[in-house]
């Protein structure tokens, strides 16, 4: 029933497997690995109502055999090592696919019993109240089918994201790839342009996320690393060019997260670009000496006005109305619902290709990341008007 990496497709494997099988088989740089394929899934959920919300908790466990077989798989593919476990759904990472991070992500896992309880965790994950409106709001989107993939875990001394095309845009930070995924950090980017690169800048990366045995941490960044490059120029240039192998593999521009740990590169995830970067360079600090206007990374084109609603976390979700402009530090796939009732979205930190850039592109919002103080000199209530084309916030006045 397992299916190695290697031989996944899409049917089967779903989305995100399938890709890396491909490149896996041109020998590209991924991990090794397997799959618990849909059919194990649609065998677990054979019967059940979904629309009742209680019916997740009757999903059936892996079977002992399964759970043997995981063991097995362990063994021949990753070891006694620790392993990332993913969902990877029939309609994940395909060009038809948006508002990625959905489902769910276990890092740091060991042995057949917790990559049992994980793929388990996953499929729930389907039915999570974050998937299920973002379906909903895909105009009644069947549930995909759900696969599970099981690697061998990265662990990175750098990691980040990288989008393809004309130009290659590229950030990193320290440590494991979910600071810069998730907006946690405002990671150092760089733009390459013809195989040179172009332009650099260097970002705050404050806190890095790395595995602590079965667990995953974050701590405080070294001031002397905050304060230097995380990646030299030519580690980016051999970046670029598996980007550039990958795009051509998969047939155009690819959202790829990698990992480098010692001089190695991994490749851990390729999905097509599903929206366009704005078109001009990340902005500089603010020097216009305008009190009301505060500058950052431009994230999403366009521009909106409305009172800000800042957001700490999900106990705050509440009192985000239409038109509002969220005003948060970092967002992450649960925030998504709230993309569909903003006007514009404000964060203290994050990059281009992270995921709350990455959302309203394709919500087609005005975003604009890394205003350190957002939430402190934009008071809740008070008008703001958002570029996402300049990186330029005002703030407006009272409501």
């Amino acid at each position: 029933m397992i299916v190695n990496l290697v031989d996944a497709e899409l049917g089967t494997s779903g989305g995100k497997a399938a890709a890396l099988a491909r490149l896996l088989e041109a020998g590209l740089p991924v991990p090794p690995g397997f799959v618990v394929p849909t059919a194990v899934y649609e065998r677990a959920a054979h019967g059940l109502d979904f629309s009742d919300a209680g019916a997740v908790r009757d999903l059936a466990g892996l079977s002992p055999a399964l759970v043997d077989e995981i063991a097995r798989a362990l063994t021949r593919t990753t070891g006694d090592g620790y392993v990332a476990v993913r969902s990877s759904a029939t309609s994940e990472d395909t060009a038809a696919a948006t508002a990625a991070g959905q489902h769910d992500t276990f890092l740091g896992v060991r042995g057949p019993d917790q990559v049992a309880e994980a793929v388990h965790r996953c499929w729930a994950s389907l039915w999570s109240g974050r998937a299920v409106e973002y379906r909903r709001r895909q105009e009644g989107a069947e549930p995909p089918a759900i696969a599970v993939l099981v690697q061998s875990l990265v662990d990175a001394d750098v990691a980040g994201v990288m989008f393809t095309g004309a130009d290659i845009r590229l950030e990193a930070s320290w440590g494991l790839g979910e600071s810069v995924v998730s907006g946690q950090v405002t990671p150092d980017s760089w733009t390459l342009s013809g195989g040179a690169v172009t332009r650099r800048t260097l970002g705050t990366k404050r806190t890095r996320i790395d595995r602590d045995h079965d667990r995953v941490v974050t701590r405080e960044v070294e001031p002397a690393d905050r304060k230097r490059f995380c990646l030299t120029d030519e580690e980016v240039t051999r970046l670029a060019e598996i980007g550039r192998r990958t795009a051509d593999l998969l047939g155009g521009p690819q959202d790829i997260e990698w990992a480098i740990t010692g001089s190695r590169i991994w490749v851990l995830q390729a999905r097509p670009v599903t929206s366009a970067l704005p078109a001009g360079p990340a902005a500089s600090p603010d020097t216009t000496g305008e009190s009301n206007v505060r500058t950052g990374t431009p994230g999403s084109s366009g521009s909106a006005a409305g009172p800000a609603r800042v957001v700490r976390g999900p106990s705050d979700f509440a009192r985000v109305r239409p038109g509002d402009v969220l005003v948060c530090r970092t967002t992450d796939p649960a925030w998504t619902p709230l993309f569909g009732v903003v006007a514009a979205v404000v964060t203290e930190t994050g990059g281009l290709l992270s995921h709350a850039a990455i959302v309203a592109r394709e919500q087609g919002l005005p975003a604009v990341l890394a205003i350190p103080d957002a939430t402190t000199v934009l008071p809740d209530g008070a008008m703001v008007e958002v570029d996402g084309s300049t990186g330029r916030v005002a703030l407006l006045g009272p409501r």
